[in-house]
């Protein structure tokens, strides 16, 4: 099972007293579920779910807190795309989280990078392998931070059987170039069917780039706050729509990351403060993250609504009262 196109990354809502709030959980993820793109070019819910993971603040959570939170993004997705659940930390941590996970109804896994211990990239590969030898589960391996892959070791990849993927959070293009390459021309078995993502923080950025390389699936934490302006995008680059995407681009994602990269973890409190101006009490984030400033997230409202004027400059009634082009 390797996850394609629009991929979601859901936030863990937290109630006040700090315990998981599921309810809210389950309204998030509906909300998701429903965005639909403008048109009629097929462009609909998100492909697949990435839940408990970076946005999820997955390294906040207990493993009971992790079983439930899994646990009911698998009862609302209810089938409708595959459920992938973080993992990580240690290597024996990562296998219980995976076991949890697994017990949980979770259809994969996202592995994420092995706690402070760096090493080489044949060293990440036998990480992958201790942990995904004690799972079924089809497992996609995040490259990021102390886990970093060069061509010999993603090619060594294939030949664990349930490793389904790399999603890349690193950036470098020219190498993530190299690895893509690397796999498709193997002759390997599994090499046209092994997926590559884009996950890095605001994907949407850099999605035309990766897409140039053969990597056009990506991880989207606007849909975690707007998801009508992620799919929208997501709808505009798969028309190479290049009008629709630079407007996008200009009035809402650039300003948008501008302000994600003031603060180390904005990529996760920003996100969270854009689903509560939405109207959706998802709660703080957990230490050491810090909630966005009163200033920050006064600007996240202009930076969103911006986004959304776009959009209704797009729809058929808007476009009517502009009347024909000069």
């Amino acid at each position: 099972m390797q996850p394609r196109g629009l991929l979601a990354f859901p936030l863990t809502p937290f109630t006040s007293d700090d315990n998981v709030d599921t309810g809210v959980l389950a309204e998030h993820l509906d909300r998701q579920l429903s965005a639909r793109q403008f048109g009629d070019d097929g462009v609909g819910q998100p492909s697949a779910w990435f839940i408990a993971c970076g946005t999820g603040e997955f390294s906040a959570l207990s493993l009971g807190e992790f079983r439930t939170v899994v646990r009911t993004a698998v009862d609302v997705v209810a089938g409708r795309a595959p459920v992938f659940a973080g993992t990580g930390g240690g290597p024996r941590q990562a296998r219980d989280f995976a076991d949890a996970a697994a017990d949980a109804g979770a259809d994969g896994l996202l592995l994420l990078p092995p706690y402070l211990v760096s090493s080489t990239p044949a060293g990440l590969v036998d990480h992958v392998r201790y942990v995904a030898s004690a799972t079924p589960l089809p497992l996609v391996v995040y490259q990021r931070a102390n886990a970093v892959l060069d061509p010999t070791s993603a090619l060594a990849l294939l030949d664990i059987p349930n490793v389904v993927g790399v999603k890349d959070g690193i950036g470098d293009v020219d190498a993530m170039s190299q690895l893509v390459a690397t796999v498709r021309t193997s002759d390997h078995p599994r090499a046209a069917e092994f997926a590559f993502l884009n996950g890095l923080p605001t994907a949407e950025l850099s999605a035309p780039a990766y897409r140039a390389i053969g990597v056009e699936n990506y991880s989207s934490a606007v849909l975690a706050f707007a998801p009508d302006i992620a799919v929208a995008f997501y709808g505009a680059l798969a028309r190479a729509d290049q009008e629709m995407l630079d407007k996008l681009l200009k009035h809402f994602y650039l300003p948008f990351a501008q302000l994600r990269n003031t603060v180390p973890g904005y990529a996760v409190a920003l996100v969270k403060a854009g689903a509560r101006l939405s109207g959706l009490d998802v709660g703080p984030v957990r230490p050491p993250l810090v909630e966005p400033s009163a200033e920050h997230v006064d600007r996240l409202a202009r930076i969103i609504e911006e986004g959304r004027a776009v959009l209704a400059d797009t729809t058929p009634v808007a476009a009517a009262e502009r009347g024909p082009v000069a």
